[in-house]
């Protein structure tokens, strides 16, 4: 007699193309978000990341029903793992110093470990598990930004020319009711006539416009250069 639910969760023909085809739907609802905002891995790697964890959760899972051995984790444990090389990949250090990339590499891990649970049959926590990544990638990602704006604290990346001394630009820069918490010098990468660049931690004493404060430094003499990271 067919029963319905006792095939949906063990290896056949049916199950395997609900469980690739779920990867595929999941997956991309994923990657489909990172890739509209431009990140390095998109649509497409998130559907092979998914399709490869559902395939590696059910050939353990064919190993175990078809000849009685093998650890049903195992596979999946490697591919917990192993998902960390691709995730290191999509994060990038830029020349300012900055680290972009984190939001993606955890997207990356997450949609590996959403395949796993479709690659076994955990079809519910799978569909739960990509509402809440999707959530946290779109919602929250717009909250994080409001939350950033309302912040007296900024990081900014400074390139200065060698026509006014760094230490002049700093004491014009705190009579703008402005404490520097912390201070890092590097080398300029844009500017053509900078001859220095500092990574700036300021706090705002004052509410104001964030675009307000970058407009003042751009006004100073001897900056080249000012952007918020």
């Amino acid at each position: 007699m067919f029963d319905f639910q006792a095939d949906l969760y063990s290896i056949n023909d049916s199950s395997i193309i609900l469980r690739l085809l779920l990867a595929v739907v999941l997956g991309g609802i994923i990657g489909f978000e990172r890739g509209r905002s431009g990140r390095p891995a998109g649509l497409r790697t998130h559907i092979l990341v998914c399709l490869g964890a559902v395939l590696a959760m059910m050939t353990n899972q064919y190993i175990y029903e078809e000849f009685g051995v093998s650890d049903p984790t195992r596979m999946a444990a490697q591919v917990i793992s192993g998902i960390g090389f691709l995730g290191a990949g999509t994060i990038l250090v830029t020349g300012r110093h900055q680290v972009k990339g984190l939001t993606t590499a955890a997207g990356l891990w997450a949609t590996a470990c959403m395949g796993l649970a479709i690659g076994i049959g955990f079809y519910k926590a799978a569909i739960a598990a990509c509402i809440m990544i999707t959530f946290a990638t779109v919602v929250l990602h717009r909250f994080d930004n409001f939350l950033v704006s309302k912040s007296k604290i900024m990081d900014l990346y400074v390139e200065f020319s060698n026509t006014v001394p760094i230490t002049s630009v700093l004491d014009t820069l705190k009579s703008f009711h402005v404490n520097i918490e912390n201070i890092e010098i590097v080398k300029p990468t844009y500017g053509a006539n900078a001859q220095l660049a500092a990574i700036m931690t300021i706090k705002l004493k004052q509410k104001k416009a964030r675009v307000d404060v970058i407009a003042k430094l751009h006004s100073l003499e001897g900056v080249e250069f000012v952007e918020e990271i």
